[in-house]
């Protein structure tokens, strides 16, 4: 069965494994969920991540980062932009998410870039995901 939103897929499992207090969540690989990892890696909202080796598709590992007080580094992940409702942003336009405490992920022509890098570089794109 095809998915129709992988990316969804994606910040739904890292959303159930939060809220389940998993230590890692595993999902079906691709290069833009990679992508995602890397920003939230840099950015500190998980603690690591790797690529498994699979007969079909590989799989992306997720380490989950919880604070000293047991609390989710990732407060609340959402979903921007849908298959059926594309939603692009200028450079002026992208929202800051919780007041630049959050980030917000774009798919721009430099490849997937967070709001502050995407501003630096003055360029627009599609709003993936917002993180805080």
């Amino acid at each position: 069965m095809s998915m129709t939103d992988p990316i969804a897929d994606m910040l739904n499992r890292i959303r159930n494994g939060i809220h389940a207090r998993k230590n890692m969540v595993r999902m079906p690989t691709s290069k833009m969920k990679a992508n995602i990892a890397v920003i939230l890696k840099d950015e500190g909202y998980i603690t690591d991540y790797s690529l498994e080796e699979d007969n079909k598709q590989n799989i992306l590992v997720v380490k989950l980062r919880y604070l000293e007080n047991g609390d989710s580094a990732i407060r609340s992940i959402k979903r921007v932009s849908t298959p059926g409702l594309r939603q692009y942003f200028t450079q002026d336009k992208i929202p800051w998410v919780m007041d630049g405490l959050g980030i917000f992920i774009l798919s721009t022509n430099q490849g997937l870039l967070t709001d502050t890098q995407a501003r630096r570089a003055n360029v627009g794109g599609e709003g993936i995901c917002m993180v805080w």
